[in-house]
Order: C-alpha cells, then structure tokens, then sequence
C-alpha cells in the first residue's frame, strides 16, 4: 500500500447534493435493499425447505439468491450511509475492498447465470438423461468453479487497483467504488491497466455470455420443433425467467463496462441497474413466472399457519 500515502481517503460525490433529493433516494434505496433482503431469504428458505424445489434448477437459482443478498450488501449499506451523511468518504482500503467484493460477487453471478443456461438446455434439449447430465455432484462443481475463476479475476483487478499512484485528485464522480471509476484519478501511466481491465471484461464478459448464447440457440430451435401450442408454451416458461435475468445483469454490465467512464448518469444508473435493481427483480421474477415456486410458498404458508394454530390450541 506504499504508492497510497500521498491520499489516504476518496470522496464519494453521490447521487445528488440536494438535501431533500437525497432523503427521497433514502427512502426509495431503503425499500429497495428492505425487498431485495426479503426476497432473497424467502427464495432461500422455500428452495431449503420444500422438498418438491430440491433440483438442479433452484439449486442453482438458491445460490443467485445468496449471490444477490452479498451483492446488494456491498454497494447498498453505504449508499444508504452516504445518503444521510454530509461527507462522502471512504478510505483507499475499504474502496479496494469494496472494489474486490463487487466484482466476485458480479463475476460469480454472471459465470452462475450461463451455467444456469446450461441448466435449461440439458432439460429441454435433452430430458431423458437430464438427471444424468446435471447430476448433483456435476452442480456443486459448477457452483464451487464459478466462485474460483470469480475470486481470481477478482484478485487480478484489485492487484491493478493497489498499483495505482493517487497523489492529487480524490473525489470520484460515482456513488460506490469501481476500478473504472479509480482511474481518472491516479497520476501514474494507466494505459496498461486500462488494457488488462478491457482484456479481463471481455474475456469474462464473453467467456460467460456466449454459452448462454449457445444454449438459447439450442433451446429456440428445439422449442420451434415442438408441434403443440401447449408444449411450446410449456417449454418457454420454464426458460423465460432466467433469460429476463440474464438480459437485465449482461445488458446493464456491457454498458457500464464497455463503454468510455464519465461519471455521467448513465454510468451511475448502468451501476444501478445491476447492483441494486436486479438483486431485487430476481426473487419476484423468478416467484411471479413460476408455478412451482408459487406452489411452494403457498404450502410454506400453510404450513406456517397450521404451525400458529396448533401453537395457539396448546395456549
């Protein structure tokens, strides 16, 4: 931490500077992080709890639950800080450490979600050997590599954080940090970072969004096969939940990372989109498009229920 001694904090310049504009935010951020808390335990415990869901498929979708409530955790707290306080600051280390955790969260979510897709193509593409294809041991790999190759894209962008020089400038035009964010601000040659950061992006970017690509094409094409309006019907929805995920975390990604940083709103409302926004659309939109899901929290709640009468008939 030696090239950081010259500066010793960040300013953070927010979402606004207007008292009553950032009372608003809190309000709306609150309910959002209170949702996205709520939501993720619930999809949680019913995957945990119901026998029906313990499938490759919501094994799957349990761990994007646990990976939105850590997501969430690492950019909303301090946004809802910030948002109440006059001074937006944040220490070198806690940046670099808020740096590190937003990406292996986002870089595990994103290997999750096109393996997911890999998911879907085993059972529609191939539902005889599905249970061969995805077998439980096969899932807890997928799920333990996704966090590895995450964890050391992770290492290798904050190793270029920390050799960065700041010896001047120390607000960053953003409400969280992101290494995009960190280099207008250093004073040493970035040139080389920039094209090790475009280089990871692209290799991660792709590297993850073309088998969801692959398998959608596969899916498309065996659904298109199918004679009946019913199965057709049938087929897509077991898929079109987790294609409106991916579209919502791959579209609002691409453009934070592949395009020129600003610190205009556009890059703060791309953040926003995949940190704060699809963290809490997930539950609902996994719980809304599916029945199983549906069925399952309503045999929780029954549950729940005949739990307190038999509690109160004890009384």
């Amino acid at each position: 931490m030696r090239n950081h001694s010259t500066v010793t904090e960040f300013i953070l310049i927010g979402l606004s500077d207007d008292p009553l504009v950032e009372a608003l935010l809190f309000v709306l951020f609150l309910g959002i992080y209170v949702m996205t808390v709520m939501g993720n335990l619930t999809m949680l415990l019913v995957i945990r709890a119901d026998s029906h869901l313990h499938t490759p498929m919501y094994f799957f979708l349990s761990n994007l639950s646990f990976l939105d409530l850590c997501f969430s955790c690492v950019t909303l707290p301090k946004l809802l800080k910030d948002l109440l306080s006059e001074k937006k600051t944040i220490s070198v280390e806690g940046c670099l450490a808020q740096v590190f955790f937003v990406y292996i969260t986002a870089g595990t979510e994103a290997f999750l979600l096109s393996m997911m897709a890999y998911d879907r193509y085993a059972a529609i593409c191939h539902p005889l050997i599905y249970g061969q294809m995805m077998s439980s041991q096969l899932c807890v790999r997928l799920v333990l590599l996704s966090w590895t190759l995450a964890s050391l894209n992770s290492i290798v962008i904050v190793l270029l954080g920390v050799n960065l020089d700041f010896c001047g400038a120390r607000t960053i035009r953003h409400y969280t940090c992101e290494l995009p964010s960190l280099f207008p601000l250093s004073c040493s040659d970035i040139s080389i970072h920039i094209d090790i950061l475009i280089c990871i992006i692209i290799l991660h970017g792709f590297g993850t969004f073309l088998p969801v690509f692959f398998s959608y094409t596969r899916i498309v094409s065996a659904i298109l096969s199918i004679s009946s309006t019913t199965g057709r019907s049938k087929a897509f929805s077991t898929c079109s939940s987790h294609l409106l995920a991916v579209i919502l975390f791959f579209g609002s990604g691409l453009i934070r990372y592949l395009m020129p940083t600003s610190g205009s709103s556009l890059d703060m409302l791309s953040s926003l989109q995949y940190s704060a926004v699809t963290p809490m659309l997930n539950p609902l939109i996994y719980s809304l498009k599916n029945m199983e899901v549906k069925a399952a929290v309503k045999r929780a709640w029954v549950k729940y229920l005949q739990f307190l009468l038999q509690t109160k008939e004890r009384k």
